[in-house]
């Protein structure tokens, strides 16, 4: 290899030792000028470049992809337009509180302010919604860049950070042996729950934890509620064994769910109301009390419940002024705790009377809502069908398949109807409800946990913003089953009263409607998948059957009847 040092390398080989160095392994995007270069330099140097038809289902698929994994993915855009279509990634990253590297190629610096192609000024585009915003203006400015991005994008509370490669630095060169040197100054990355020497200030004060576990150990009603904050810290062996040795009921919000799993006789989201407003001790961990949580308000929280707040941003903690905060790692502040309660157990029983009330009610909803699964309503309404995909799902067995699921009654009723047994195997619009990541996490999922099968259950509006990735499903031969609702439009076509029709476009398709039976399968079938058509249970559980044991790209076209489920779902109040 001594000949190589005789060679130069330009920015893109450049760039590519340093996120080679820095240990990340996958890159999404879409390539093109100036960028096509980087996408191949990185590919040589072992990082898997997976192509995208659109920027945006390649950003979401880089997001996802950082969640699951815990550490930050890359996505790679060209410059102008594709840096504009990776910014909703960047926004539903800042929002959901995950890591992710975007990387643009831009115009050429002497040509900057003089109209050049795609010219954008993307540092001030994208500083809205990153942690970190940095040009390298020279090829040697590379290393140092990738370094500082990398840095704010991981560590502390996770965020989206970008990077900006000038089409001239991209064409740079240094010798070959000084850009290996250069490339070594990038740390390599190591995910917190893998640091066998995590820093000091990612636990907890000992008096702050001791306290938080007597708020535990002397409270009446308490409840345990985790997010997807514990989920990318890795911290569900600790939740498993707090709940283990306190017997305190758990609520999971949606990406949460599997993290201790559905099924365990602790699992209050069958109770959920009831277990918000009566409980008076609530530990948070990895969850904000956002809209999601109804802000840690009444009247869907007692008035007097005494929040504990573990959270690694010591600013969400002083925003929401909880009783106790713990600032620190999810997995490293619940080993504290647990460790407390060791030294002085408790444990709530059986016959507790917070626990007898909360599986009674629990036990009743469930009920009741089963006698709803088990009518075979045809034409489907929204039940029929989600029963039949849970119990094809709980036949999968370990590892459970992720399920991913986005769309307003599609996903909101999905939300109650599938089960998550284990972490990190539900995906869905998250903190800012961001309709179109379906296919995009799709993809990421099979790349991060080749070992499962990815289920996603769309609703029809939801998988047409980025319905052209079933190509990339197809391209990669990814084991994908895409399961689409179709009830003709958003919501369920044309809803509007008849006062509500009028006008000079009053012959116009509504504003929800789309065509009627759209045959959704053929897509899919058109890239070389399967696709298939369900009408009835016994040709939706054959479907099912076919394309799970197949583990291949596959489609389920499954028509509902276009005035099945209700107006964004449950939050018709907000419209």
């Amino acid at each position: 290899m001594a000949e190589e040092y005789l060679k130069a390398a330009d920015g893109n080989h450049m760039t590519a030792m340093a996120l080679a160095q820095a240990g990340l392994t996958h890159m999404f995007g879409v390539v093109g000028i100036p960028v096509t270069g980087l996408a191949n330099a990185c590919v040589a140097r072992g990082i898997r470049f997976v192509a995208f038809r659109n920027e945006q289902a390649a950003g979401y698929a880089a997001a996802a992809h950082s969640y699951l994994t815990s550490a930050p993915s890359l996505l790679l855009t060209v410059s102008g337009p594709g840096c504009v279509h990776a910014l909703p990634a960047l926004a539903h990253c800042q929002a959901n509180v995950w890591p992710l590297i975007l990387i643009s190629g831009s115009c050429d610096q002497a040509s900057a302010g003089k109209g050049d192609f795609q010219e954008l000024d993307q540092l001030a585009a994208t500083r809205p919604f990153t942690k970190f915003s940095g040009r390298a203006t020279t090829i040697r400015e590379i290393p140092a860049v990738v370094a500082n991005a990398l840095a704010s994008s991981a560590l502390g509370r996770p965020g989206p950070v970008y990077i900006d490669l000038p089409s001239d630095v991209l064409h740079q060169t240094v010798p070959y042996g000084e850009a290996l040197e250069l490339a070594k100054l990038v740390p390599p990355f190591v995910p917190t729950f893998q640091n066998p020497s995590p820093s000091p200030e990612l636990f907890a004060s000992g008096q702050a934890v001791d306290e938080a576990a007597a708020l535990l150990r002397h409270a009446e009603r308490p409840l345990i509620v985790f997010g997807k904050g514990a989920a990318y810290a890795r911290a569900e062996t600790e939740l498993q064994e707090l709940v283990k040795l306190t017997g305190i009921p758990f609520l999971p919000t949606p990406m949460g769910k599997g993290l201790v799993s559905d099924t365990h006789p602790r699992a209050a989201t069958a109770a959920r109301s009831l277990a918000l407003a009566q409980c008076d001790v609530a530990l948070v961990v990895g969850a904000r009390l956002n809209w999601l949580l109804h802000f840690g308000e009444p009247p869907k929280w007692s008035p007097n419940v005494k929040f504990v707040l573990i959270d690694i941003d010591k600013s969400e903690i002083d925003l929401r002024k909880p009783h106790q905060g713990l600032v620190g790692d999810a997995l490293l502040v619940l080993n504290q705790l647990n460790k407390a309660i060791k030294d002085d157990p408790f444990y709530l029983g059986d016959s507790h009377p917070w626990i007898e009330k909360l599986v009674k009610k629990a036990r009743d909803n469930v009920e009741r809502m089963e006698m709803q699964l088990q009518k075979d309503v045809v034409p489907f309404n929204f039940m029929t069908p989600l029963r039949i995909i849970r119990d094809a799902i709980i036949a999968e067995g370990s590892p459970a398949p992720v399920v991913v699921s986005e769309g307003a009654n599609t996903m909101d009723l999905g939300r109650a109807v599938l089960v998550q047994t284990e972490p990190r195997t539900r995906l869905d619009a998250g903190t800012w409800g961001t309709m179109g990541v379906g296919l995009g996490f799709c993809v990421a999922a099979a790349m991060a946990m080749p070992e499962r099968l990815v289920v996603a259950v769309e609703g029809d509006s939801a998988f047409g913003f980025s319905g052209i990735e079933l190509e990339t499903l197809v391209r990669y031969q990814l084991p994908v089953v895409v399961i689409v609702f179709n009830n003709n439009g958003v919501y369920g076509g044309d809803r509007r009263n008849p006062e509500e029709i009028s006008g000079p476009y009053k012959d116009d398709p509504a504003p929800t409607s789309f065509v009627p039976e759209a045959a959704y399968h053929t897509m899919m079938e058109a890239f070389g998948g399967k696709g298939y058509l369900a009408s009835t249970p016994q040709e939706l559980k054959s479907a099912l059957t076919d394309s799970f044991s197949a583990r291949k790209p596959a489609l389920i076209n499954v028509m509902l009847d276009p005035y099945a489920g209700t107006e964004s779902g449950r939050m018709q109040h907000k419209n």
